[in-house]
């Protein structure tokens, strides 16, 4: 009779310690298949603030930009480079911007800020910009002299929605940039140390006044997929003019601090997911082994009559792994519908938790393969490692003792 039908048959023998043992790893596939879902969605959601809502999962610069940013170091003919990026499989969006630094004061206030020209109907459709206005509205058409005021930089100006806000800085021709706006929206990005010094102006008006016609500084570029961000990076360097001295980086690298940090937080979830399968372990090993000091009669009669140590010592194997098999079909069933359910539902926070200036008002788990084959393969190897040592104590089993054993 072949092996794996014996190592059935025993497990349907002593059903209720196999029900025991089933359930210790149905309940370990579980955890760590909602701990895993709950830790990815909680990471993607941070990962997508951070770039689908701010900073673009690629971004463009002119070589070098990233390293000391300069107000000289510029990308022209920005619109053919958007031509191109529009027939890229993968992105989904894409906005330039202009950045630079000046003065800007309303009535006797002043405060240093940093100024960002956008287009407002690539920015908005790349980063949702026009969510982050708490107050007032988008920016108007070109020639239409408004501005954005972060919320912190409002704040600190003491500054409303109609005020007259003056710009002083200094041109890229070497002329001095000045000139008055009105404050049309305040905004409100969700970091609070951003929104502090932040002046958002349209494309065109911030060219003219810093006399950087046709040129921008960064172009963010937004993937369908924030998990292909290398991967469109790659694509956009192969698909750019080669005469183009351009840096294209994925936000891994121009927000390495931040990735950083992500995957240092991801550790935890490691760690917590060691310790439910080392609870998960001892309890297999704890049955098992009583399984096999209950049934030392049982394998001597075994060996009495002819079955070789290495026979045994598969039985016992076998034996655990059909139980873990089992264990993983039914904990796949729990773990699919408790991430189902947080997914949907998710935990809305009593109160925001901030993230790296950002903040963040419900958690969500996610739906993904890793939730499914990293408990499968975790489960079914701690079920085969810790049955060894009680394997080893059946094929060793002395018969002319176990014999005599009651």
């Amino acid at each position: 009779m072949p092996a794996f039908k014996i190592a059935f048959r025993n497990a349907l023998r002593q059903r209720r310690r196999t029900i025991l043992t089933l359930l210790t790893m149905l309940g370990g596939y579980a955890l760590a298949s909602i701990s895993i879902g709950w830790a990815d969605g909680t990471y993607n959601t941070i990962i997508d603030i951070f770039t689908r809502n701010r900073l673009g999962h690629v971004q463009i610069h002119a070589a070098g930009y990233l390293d000391k940013p300069s107000l000289y170091k510029k990308i022209a003919d920005y619109r053919r480079i958007g031509k191109v990026l529009s027939g890229i499989p993968g992105v989904e969006a894409w906005a330039p911007r202009l950045k630079a630094a000046g003065l800007v004061s309303v009535g006797d206030n002043s405060s240093a800020a940093s100024i960002t020209g956008i287009d407002p109907g690539l920015e908005n459709a790349a980063t949702r910009f026009s969510h982050k206005i708490a107050a007032g509205k988008m920016l108007e058409d070109a020639g239409g002299g408004t501005v954005l005021a972060g919320k912190g930089l409002a704040k600190v100006l003491e500054a409303e929605i109609g005020d007259t806000l003056v710009i002083v800085s200094r041109a890229a021709d070497g002329s001095i940039a000045n000139d008055l706006y009105t404050i049309r929206g305040i905004v409100e990005s969700g970091n609070s140390l951003e929104d502090r010094s932040s002046l958002y102006m349209h494309l065109d008006e911030a060219q003219e006044l810093f006399a950087l016609y046709g040129s921008v500084h960064e172009i963010a570029v937004v993937a369908e997929r924030s998990g292909t961000a290398r991967a469109l990076a790659a694509k956009i360097i192969d698909a750019l003019p080669p005469e183009k001295e351009l840096a294209v980086a994925p936000w891994q690298e121009f927000a390495r601090s931040f990735h950083t940090a992500m995957q240092a937080d991801k550790q935890g979830m490691y760690i917590f997911l060691f310790v439910i399968m080392l609870i998960v372990a001892v309890g297999v090993l704890n049955t098992v082994l009583m399984a096999v000091l209950e049934r030392r009669r049982e394998y001597g009669l075994l060996k009495a009559v002819g079955t070789r140590p290495g026979r045994l010592f598969w039985l016992i194997l076998i034996e655990s792994v059909i139980i873990a098999i089992a264990a993983i079909i039914g904990g796949i069933g729990v773990g699919l519908m408790g991430n189902w359910l947080l997914s949907v539902y998710g935990i809305q926070l009593p109160q925001p938790i901030s993230y790296g200036g950002m903040e963040i008002r419900s958690l969500h788990a996610e739906i993904n393969f890793r939730t499914i084959y990293i408990p499968a393969v975790v489960v079914l190897a701690t079920a085969a490692l810790v049955s060894i040592f009680p394997a080893l104590q059946a094929a060793r089993v002395d018969p002319a003792h176990a014999m005599r054993t009651h």
